[in-house]
């Protein structure tokens, strides 16, 4: 067994904490206040990104793209973490915003949808929950009925982040309603300016983004515009979210745990009560020790369902642990630090209360904790025969 990132990884590791340190945590108290970045802001960031190779990371190479593994990409994301100077959704510091399905389309479709995304003359989001149907995607009711060459379709999405940027939405709808999850979802690129197609309202969050509701009206969709079969759409919707249960949740809150851990040892060290510093107070140093013990427990999960797929095996399982681990325990270590901060915790000029508004949003959207637990009690015990 080797618990060593490959040479690549880390010299990568290090390029983009270093990028983390010098370009984004100086300037954290300035921007992301409403979960957004102005371009006078992110432009030359970007641009740095790219002068340094750090463009296109996830996108294959065939693509422009540095092709990277899901490892790789993980221990990207967790530096990044370590700031809050990006959003924690649609962050395009280092490209547009691409996902795993657009990659499925077929090559009229990579070349309508594709690259013109990867070329930033294009932006898409991604559409699957509804009013009734978060958690369970198999019960949604937006549904698409094949008029010849087109389907007519109606419905409602809902919490769909970049809704009021994008130009054409990944609708993840039914299509055969007596198959639903077993064939009868498919996924449709839909024209936001099209007829019919309504930006209803967003809905502001604990999180500071403010996600969108999307009602569909009779929207004629050419048939050219379904992404793979019909039918297939359930599991390309679970792909986008399967990765980003482990990226985007996993990855980032490692990140954010690690660097709270950091300012909280930094702050009892610093900070003298009644003649002693905290890091000398018992009641301190567990709070030091358990922060300690459960990043490197997430890390190795982290790392590990991250590699499991890089060698092409099954993760849905792994990714549901990744999720719940990484969610809780960052939590935890986050309110470890408000307290040990006392007031200066509560405050805007650290980033603490910021992550905790976020953490405790991540236990409830793509899959809240209790479903994920269920789904792999589940599993575990089908497994068992």
């Amino acid at each position: 067994m080797d618990f060593e990132l490959p040479r690549d990884v880390k010299m990568l590791q290090n390029l983009v904490r270093k990028f983390v340190e010098q370009e984004l945590i100086p300037i954290e108290t300035q921007v992301n206040l409403q979960e957004e970045i102005a371009d006078e802001i992110l432009k030359p960031l970007q641009e740095k990104a790219k002068r340094l190779g750090l463009w296109l990371l996830d996108v294959p190479k065939e693509y422009g793209g540095l092709g990277l593994s899901l490892l790789a990409r993980c221990v990207v994301r967790e530096e990044v973490a370590k700031t809050k100077a990006l959003p924690f959704r649609h962050n395009e510091l280092f490209g547009p915003i691409v996902g795993p399905i657009l990659y499925e389309g077929n090559a009229e479709q990579r070349e309508r949808f594709l690259l013109p995304v990867l070329r930033g003359e294009l932006r898409v989001c991604f559409a699957q929950s509804e009013p009734d149907a978060g958690a369970d995607p198999a019960s949604m009711r937006t549904r698409a009925v094949r008029d010849g060459d087109h389907y007519i379709l109606n419905g409602t999405k809902r919490w769909i982040t970049g809704a009021d940027k994008a130009d054409y939405a990944q609708v993840i709808c039914l299509t055969d309603p007596e198959k639903r999850a077993r064939g009868g979802i498919s996924c449709l690129m839909v024209d936001m300016k099209a007829p019919g197609v309504h930006l209803v309202r967003n809905w502001p969050t604990m999180m500071g983004d403010a996600p969108w509701e999307i009602a569909f009206d009779h929207v004629r969709v050419p048939v050219a515009n379904r992404i793979g079969a019909e039918g297939a759409g359930f599991a390309l919707g679970q792909k986008w979210l399967t990765q980003g249960r482990v990226v985007g949740h996993g990855a980032w809150s490692l990140g954010v745990a690690q660097r709270a851990l950091d300012l909280m040892i930094d702050y009892a060290r610093q900070r003298v009560t009644f003649g002693q510093p905290l890091s000398e107070r018992q009641a301190v140093q567990f709070m030091i020790a358990d922060s300690a013990m459960e990043i490197e427990s997430l890390r190795l999960m982290v790392y590990r369902t991250a590699w499991m797929h890089d060698q092409g095996m099954d993760i849905r399982d792994a990714s549901y642990m990744t999720k719940i681990m990484g969610v809780e325990y960052a939590a935890r270590v986050v309110d470890r630090a408000i307290q040990v901060h006392g007031g200066v915790g509560l405050s805007k000029d650290l980033p603490l209360e910021y992550w905790y508004r976020q953490l405790r949003s991540l236990r409830i959207t793509e899959g809240a904790t209790e479903v994920l637990r269920w789904r792999l009690a589940r599993n575990l015990i089908r497994a068992r025969g």
